[in-house]
């Protein structure tokens, strides 16, 4: 059975790994997720394990570094870079690179990867009320770019972690046959959601705040299973099989 479940409310892309993302009306939803997400990343040169990118969870004020500009044409790869002291730089300069350098504390490089650069899988869908639920008992205002989404859904009925029973399933938007990804499994938080996307400043009581409520899972990943095109608006169907 499918059945419509609510909207979609924003829609994020994040050209650079851990930095400032770009709130879109439209997106394209590809095998590798939305269009230009998390195609660039900057790693931790030294670093030899699994995850050697650099992120918000190492260098907090990466989330006020703001991509823009487009290169060889392509407005979804960002040419430069401004800084939270207002300088712009070229994404791919001596400048950035040795910024971030001294920032972490040791080398790091620009990478790019076709396939894009994923925690756990390639598109994360949260539910407005989730969001709201986890920022009033943290007392800091509603801020969905906290959560770093690629989809944030105003859900029918208004349930906090209804998502949690979208696990196995499969979302579908705009209509029945449109759009498609199946869910793989809760979106277990770390230490980003406390970061202020504006200021950089770390409030601990936002993640204390979703592991008293619901065991630290706020939102789902999936994975696509059927391309097309995203818009804000659009109804999201959930498939219960």
């Amino acid at each position: 059975m499918i059945r419509e479940i609510g909207r979609i409310r924003h829609l994020f892309r994040y050209p650079v790994k851990s930095m400032a993302g770009v709130g879109v009306h439209a997106a394209t939803l590809g095998w590798h997720g939305i269009e230009g997400d998390r195609r660039l990343a900057f790693r931790r040169v030294e670093d030899r394990s699994d995850f050697p990118w650099l992120t918000a969870s190492r260098v907090g004020e990466l989330v006020l570094y703001r991509p823009f500009g487009e290169t060889d044409g392509n407005p979804l790869l960002p040419s430069h870079v401004r800084t939270p002291d207002g300088k712009d730089l070229p994404l791919a300069g001596s400048e950035l690179r040795e910024l971030l350098s001294r920032r972490y504390g040791s080398a790091v490089e620009l990478m790019q990867l076709k396939q894009g650069i994923f925690d756990d899988a390639c598109i994360s869908v949260i539910a407005s009320v989730t969001i709201q639920e986890i920022l009033n008992g943290a007392g800091r205002p509603t801020d969905v770019r906290r959560f770093r989404p690629n989809i944030v859904v105003d859900a029918d009925g208004g349930a906090p972690f209804a998502e949690d029973r979208w696990l196995g399933r499969r979302l579908t938007f705009g209509t029945t046959d449109g759009p498609a990804v199946g869910v793989t499994q809760r979106d277990k938080r770390c230490v980003m959601i406390n970061l202020d996307p504006d200021t950089a400043d770390s409030h601990a009581e936002v993640l204390k705040t979703a592991v008293r409520l619901n065991d630290c899972h706020a939102g789902i990943y999936a994975t696509v299973v059927k391309a097309g095109e995203l818009r804000v608006g659009h109804s999201v169907w959930l498939d219960e099989g």
